[in-house]
């Protein structure tokens, strides 16, 4: 078989066994196309089902030679052992060239958290008087709120609103769902947006579900949630690079810092790995530093 015909099927697998997003089927298909590219560019070309490690290895220290980053090295690893492993299921191979490679070691980036004075100013930084004022209060405080990603907000549905019981139910990457709580205040606004704003428009057909909706009625677009961030936060002062994510990494952190279990964090934000969750533990620098000075031995007395 050759890589066309092997990638189609790979691709299929992904959608249908493992439910991934359609960003990553991209991304994935992507990696390995140039993976097949590479191989069957060589002076002799290599079959995909007869790779080796020597052949992958050989692929990802020319990926380091053109000055590919660690972290995209990372992620077509990630493509490539998939599809190794694709292979295996199929029983089209019978060994798994990438299984002992390792991924390169990634720097940790610890994101930016805004303080719970910083959320709030930005917040109360939306102008009320403007036609989409109650909007932009009611986004911001769902993200502060709920953790959500910025896709997962725009594709929230009033039908997804369990307003009785406090929660949100939000379909996230892989198309996989969960419940997530939501506090009284976000409730109060979005109720106040849905009641006296929302019911205003002439809301196109195939949105009249969508819970936030631009001034045409119609879903609002993830470029326009950033801007509606971006504007508050200069609005308010804050001179931090802020974007929906920051509410998203701020919901986690603020959790954590007052006591939160880790795994129930992890199940508000949709991680499938608790590793995922485990950076936001490395953010409270004032508790670290309590705790040291607290249990050190050299600072008992």
């Amino acid at each position: 078989m050759d890589w066309d015909s092997l990638l189609k099927g790979f691709v299929n697998y992904l959608m249908l066994e493992r439910g991934m997003s359609k960003n990553t089927l991209l991304a994935y298909e992507k990696d390995i196309r140039q993976l097949g590219l590479f191989m069957t560019e060589k002076k002799d070309p290599v079959n995909p089902l007869k790779l080796s490690q020597d052949n992958l290895l050989e692929f990802i220290y020319a990926l380091n030679d053109i000055g590919i980053s660690e972290r995209t090295q990372a992620r077509m690893l990630s493509s490539i052992k998939a599809f190794c492993k694709y292979l295996l299921i199929e029983k089209l191979s019978d060994h798994n060239p990438a299984e002992l490679i390792e991924s390169p070691k990634l720097p940790q980036k610890i994101p930016t958290v805004l303080s719970i004075d910083e959320v709030s100013k930005i917040i109360n930084a939306v102008d009320l008087s403007h036609p989409q004022g109650h909007r932009n209060k009611a986004i911001l405080e769902t993200l502060y709120a709920s953790g959500l990603r910025v896709s997962e907000l725009t594709e929230l549905k009033i039908s997804d609103m369990i307003f009785e019981l406090g929660f949100l139910k939000v379909v996230g990457k892989g198309d996989k769902e969960r419940l997530v709580p939501i506090g009284e205040q976000a409730i109060k606004h979005i109720k106040t947006y849905i009641k006296y704003y929302r019911s205003k428009l002439d809301i196109k057909s195939d949105y009249v579900d969508h819970l936030f909706l631009n001034r045409r009625g119609a879903k609002l677009s993830r470029v326009m949630v950033f801007n509606i961030v971006k504007n508050n936060t200069t609005r308010a002062g804050i001179t931090k690079i802020v974007s929906p994510h920051t509410f998203r990494h701020s919901f986690a952190t603020h959790l954590l810092e007052g006591g939160a279990d880790l795994r129930a964090v992890q199940q508000m934000l949709g991680h499938e790995s608790i590793l995922t969750t485990e950076i936001y533990t490395h953010i409270d620098q004032s508790y670290l530093k309590e705790t040291m000075l607290m249990y050190h031995p050299l600072n008992k007395h």
